[in-house]
C-alpha cells in the first residue's frame, strides 16, 4: 500500500450531534471518509477570546487516507460551524490488511492486491 493510500484519521470536534452528522453524511457521501465515527456528550474546558470556557462537544474520528488529507481538511473547515475547528491528523502504523483496503476502496481509490 502506497504512502498515498495509508489511512489516516482526522480528528475534530463540533458543538452538536446534528452539526457532526451534517458534516460527517457529506464527507462520506462525497467518498472523502470511508467512515466516521461520533462521540456526544464530551465536556471541553478551554480559553477562548481570553475567557474560560466550558461547553458540551461532540468529537469526532474521519477515516480516510493519506491522499485525502487536504481535501477533508478542506471540506471540513469550510462546512464546520465553528470559526477556528479543532482539525488534527493522526498517522496510522499497522492495522488489519482488510480494513485498510476498506477505507482505500470506499474513498475512491484502488485497494492492495
Amino acid at each position: 500500500m502506497g504512502s498515498e493510500e495509508r489511512p489516516v484519521l482526522i480528528y475534530t470536534t463540533f458543538p452538536t450531534l446534528d452539526d457532526a452528522k451534517r458534516v460527517g453524511e457529506a464527507l462520506v457521501a462525497g467518498r472523502l471518509a470511508a467512515c466516521v465515527n461520533m462521540f456526544p456528550g464530551m465536556i471541553s474546558i478551554y480559553e477562548w477570546k481570553g475567557a474560560r470556557e466550558e461547553a458540551s462537544e461532540v468529537a469526532m474520528i474521519i477515516k480516510t487516507r493519506e491522499g485525502l488529507t487536504e481535501e477533508v481538511l478542506a471540506e471540513t473547515k469550510r462546512l464546520h460551524p465553528y470559526e477556528v475547528p479543532a482539525l488534527l491528523v493522526l498517522p496510522t502504523e499497522g492495522g488489519s490488511a482488510e480494513y485498510c483496503d476498506w477505507i482505500v476502496r470506499e474513498t475512491g481509490g484502488a485497494a492492495a492486491p
